[in-house]
């Protein structure tokens, strides 16, 4: 089967840039996922994105589907013939529907019987009858949250669209897509090369652009460009290091189709703003890169990218520092006028700002933080006081000027104005560290004083939701109720803080008036249990695991992590398999018994076999052993010394009848099983771990 390559470039009114990556993505995975389900092979899957348009080129394309063979099943051979041997309708109605005759029918012989069918080849259909059409399903399933017409067209799209390549090898496709018809033509940049031109084949595509064009097509290359051209440019002219924030490149690199970076500077005195002000305002408005220096302190720099060389890059400069001047301004004014009213003065204007509307405001809510934090904070050996200070001026940066502007610097600026009220030092850096963790992998509060914040903030928004009935549901989690989960078994975690989730969650359940919905701090409890999955699955552990420990209910995270690393390292132990098969069938064998109302006292003057006095003596010397471990939480220790059991326990299933006629003896093995399983209930249930066999 012959192969050659295609090309696919639709172009556009300049994309959004933030929208570019995303959209060209996902363009390339909607064709490559129609050529799979076409069966059509093909090699290398290349992706081209610039702001007026995105590409995909195809190598090693095939020219055709494979071949098919078709096997459709008739009648049964004895339904097919009458009595005489002719042909039923049966087989006369199955034959015609096919546009055959029974005489090209094969016989099938199965186990049922022998049938009819129809046996043939579909030839497959040329790729080029098949591209447009996989283009088109590929652009109508984009992720567009709002598509737009234009002009007198219906056709819609996030952009008006304005010409299309359609390429395979040097032909040609011209099937009409969204009302334009393909072409080998394209468009070079709109300043330097404001005309069409030529693409010869698919192969042939970037270099064009690129040496004709004054466009660099690949969006990795582009990026890469502006990465070290930036980087360059800071260390030459500045001596210093550009700060590059991987989101804004992204969007600098959906800006441009050929980068030029330029240096320009700012007046020295907003660097009395704090810094994340400034970049902020650079970032956000303009798409500037910041400059510090070699000591990590800011510089009055940035770098902004051009989308043209200009034979005066003066001009260009001058101009971009022309615009961020006043928004420089407008920063440095909101700072200093924030910094005349104190923090605390502030509480009362959040009254009016409503968190929910049956959960009251955003004042309401730092009156309960503050008294659940005050709670935690006592119960992991922090100073209440700071704790209750800090959750009643969280939120009242949100009212400041500075906030209400850039609303990315929430927390942040709390922050420097706490401090420059005078507040403690644990205050100040709780205002920022009560958000933390703001995303996975984020770093986690420095000061106990943050943590008990940011945990009693989470606690009160899980915990007041789900008493009104408004969990989280499907996708719908507008209060991020399971990120805030993560964020709080995250923090107790890896702080080590010895907390309970159920008695924190009562603490805040104590602070509403009005929920309705019943055993709401347990309903919480079980929901935050249940984010453990994901958040072991993330470090590489099985669920089998996770499910081993989660079904014991452990309500300390602490705990809940000890446990799981426990049972993890002991799933990696020769024994574990067997003992886990063993605890199943003892499970199993329990639960016909009474379950619980089985007892574990037993009696040494019962014990017949020798198998079964060897597992008493084993059973109780590891208790002995292992119940100390267990209370200090040492779980690792005691489940392996409790792996030493696999020989005795498995010459008791082999050597020892468990259901005896004798009552009294039966009940004792029984017990002698019980006892034997209650060591690893205070563990796990690792009947729940994959087993032997």
């Amino acid at each position: 089967m012959a192969k050659q390559d295609f090309l696919v470039e639709l172009g556009v009114e300049e994309l959004p840039s933030k929208a570019l990556k995303p959209l060209s993505d996902a363009f390339t995975q909607g064709i490559t996922k129609g050529l799979e389900e076409a069966g059509i092979a093909f090699g290398k899957v290349e992706t081209f994105a610039t702001p007026r348009r995105i590409a995909v080129r195809i190598r090693d394309l095939a020219d055709a589907q494979p071949d098919k063979p078709v096997e459709k099943r008739g009648p049964a051979v004895k339904a097919a013939f009458d009595d005489s041997g002719n042909p039923t309708r049966a087989l006369t109605g199955f034959a015609t529907s096919l546009g055959v005759t029974p005489d090209q029918l094969d016989t099938l012989e199965t186990d049922k019987g022998a049938w009819l069918v129809y046996r043939t080849v579909e030839q497959g259909k040329p790729t080029v009858d098949l591209m447009s059409g996989l283009v088109e399903q590929s652009l109508a399933s984009l992720p567009i949250p709002k598509r737009m017409r234009w002009g007198a067209h219906r056709t819609e799209f996030v952009r008006p669209v304005h010409w299309l390549v359609m390429l395979f090898g040097n032909k040609v496709i011209d099937a009409p897509i969204m009302g334009l018809t393909p072409g080998n033509k394209t468009m070079g940049h709109r300043f330097h090369c404001p005309k069409t031109l030529i693409i010869p084949t698919p192969t042939d595509y970037e270099v064009v652009l690129e040496q004709e064009g004054y466009v660099i097509a690949d969006f990795a290359k582009r990026r890469e460009m502006i990465r070290s051209g930036v980087s360059a440019l800071a260390e030459a002219e500045a001596g210093g290091k550009a700060v590059i924030n991987e989101d804004l490149l992204d969007e600098v690199t959906g800006l441009n189709e050929w980068p030029v970076p330029l240096m320009g500077r700012f007046d020295k005195r907003f660097l009395e703003v704090p810094a994340e002000a400034l970049i902020s305002s650079m970032e956000e408005h303009q798409k500037y890169f910041h400059v510090v220096s070699t000591d990590g302190d800011m510089l009055p720099l940035f770098v902004t990218v051009a989308n043209i060389e200009s034979k005066d890059p003066s001009q260009v400069i001058s101009g971009n520092e022309k615009v961020i001047r006043p928004r420089l301004a407008d920063a440095a004014f909101f700072y200093e006028n924030d910094r005349k009213t104190r923090l605390e003065d502030r509480v009362e204007r959040l009254k009016p700002i409503v968190f929910q509307e049956k959960l009251g405001s955003i004042y309401d809510k730092s009156v309960r933080v503050a008294a659940l934090a005050k709670k935690i904070a006592a119960a992991i050996g922090s100073d209440p006081a700071l704790a209750e200070r800090a959750a009643m001026l969280a939120k009242t940066d949100l009212v400041t000027e500075m906030v209400l502007e850039f609303s990315d610097l929430q927390g942040i600026m709390g922050q420097y104005y706490a401090a420059d009220d005078g507040e403690p030092a644990d205050v100040a850096k709780a205002m920022n560290e009560q958000y933390m963790p703001r995303f996975a992998k984020d770093g986690l509060p420095t000061t106990m004083t943050s943590c008990a914040l940011a945990i009693a903030d989470r606690l009160d928004s899980l915990v007041g939701l789900f008493g009104i009935g408004q969990p989280p549901s499907g996708t719908r989690d507008p209060f991020a109720l399971r990120r805030a989960s993560l964020g709080v078994l995250r923090i107790i975690i890896e702080r080590e803080l010895p907390l309970d989730l159920q008695t924190c969650c009562e603490w805040a359940e104590e602070n509403f008036s009005g929920l309705t919905e019943d055993n709401t701090a347990s309903n919480v409890v079980d929901y935050m249990l249940d984010r453990f999955r994901a958040y072991y699955d993330e470090r590489g552990i099985g669920a089998e695991v996770f499910l081993a420990v989660h079904a014991r209910r452990p309500t300390r995270p602490l705990d809940f992590d000890r446990r799981v690393k426990a049972v993890e390292a002991f799933r990696q132990l020769p024994e574990a398999q067997a003992l886990a098969g063993a605890n199943k069938r003892v499970s199993n064998i329990l639960s016909k018994q009474g379950g619980d109302s089985v007892g574990e006292n037993v009696n040494s003057n019962l014990l017949q076999d020798a198998a079964e006095k060897t597992l008493a003596a084993q059973v109780e010397q590891q208790a002995d052993k292992v119940i100390p471990l267990f209370e200090q939480g040492n779980y690792a220790n005691a489940l392996q010394s409790l792996a030493s059991l696999q020989e005795p326990v498995d010459s008791f299933f082999t050597e020892v009848m468990v259901m005896a006629e004798d009552d009294a003896v039966r009940d004792n093995r029984l017990a002698l099983l019980n006892r034997l399983h209650n060591l690893f209930l205070r563990v796990a249930d690792i009947s729940l771990l994959p087993t032997a066999g």
